[in-house]
């Protein structure tokens, strides 16, 4: 099988996750700058067997879209002028980045530790790929 990838796309910052081929576990992949993302992922496509990508979709509590919600819609066109056969999905990405922020307050991480933004951009990536996963089981 091939591997889920997730996108949690950010004006500065891009946090990636990946599933196991098996597609049942999300871990954290890495935080790159979001110009490099595009070229990012290239090399990574050309050496893994990924079927699908999922994007976050920016909302407010409302179901709006988020004020960053714009720059995430021209990084979604350019992904997919890019990249034409890669099956791409939206993910609501609400809360990810508060939830992430408090598993690492659970984790045990100094408060030092827990201002890496970069960190923290990885792992709501991974919480968003496993909330994806959990959901598709049912």
């Amino acid at each position: 099988m091939a591997r889920i990838l997730a996108i949690d796309y950010g004006i500065k910052r891009t946090g990636i996750a990946v599933t196991d081929e098996l597609q049942i576990i999300a871990s954290g992949l890495t935080t790159i700058p979001s110009e490099t993302a595009i070229a990012f992922l290239n090399d990574y496509f050309s050496k893994e067997n990924v079927a699908k990508v999922l994007i976050g979709e920016p909302k407010q509590m409302n179901g709006q879209p988020s004020e960053s919600a714009e720059i995430i819609e021209k990084f979604v066109t350019k992904f997919q002028q890019e990249f034409p056969d890669m099956k791409v999905e939206r993910a609501d990405e609400r809360f990810t980045s508060k939830m992430a922020f408090q598993t690492m307050i659970d984790s045990g991480l100094k408060k030092k530790q827990r201002q890496n933004k970069a960190l923290i951009d990885e792992i709501a990536a991974t919480i968003m790929l496993q909330d994806y996963l959990s959901r598709k089981m049912f």
